[in-house]
């Protein structure tokens, strides 16, 4: 169905933005972050995260350092770069204009619609 594809299409297109944001607010595990996007219903299973998190890497805009867990094993936590830092800035602004302007396309429609409504 054309709805799913472009929902999905939506979510994946926000969701490195929103792993960026979790990762601003300072050192954050793996787990930490699939946690929070499973709850925002932002991803439905995990394993999409470890490779989104090893591009930003890739890209120069996260790093990770390995820490000991109380289970003695090792677990990465990761965080923002400074290049991360001024990615996420730069996406914030192109953010709030795309919200700006989506909402304002909506509201147009919808008194429109509504408009066609009242004159039937």
């Amino acid at each position: 169905m054309i709805a799913e594809k472009i929902k999905a299409q939506l979510r994946t297109g926000v969701l490195e933005y929103c792993v960026m944001q979790i990762l601003r607010r300072g050192e954050v595990y793996a787990s930490d972050i699939i946690d929070e996007l499973l709850e925002e219903d932002l991803i439905k299973v995990e394993g999409i995260i470890y490779p989104l998190l090893m591009r930003l890497k890739q890209e120069n805009l996260v790093q990770y350092e390995w820490t000991e867990a109380q289970s003695g094993l090792p677990k990465k936590h990761y965080q923002l770069t400074d290049s991360g830092e001024n990615t996420i800035k730069a996406l914030d602004e192109t953010w709030s204009g795309i919200n700006k302007s989506a909402r304002r396309i909506k509201k147009k429609t919808e008194e429109q619609l509504k408009s066609s409504k009242e004159e039937k």
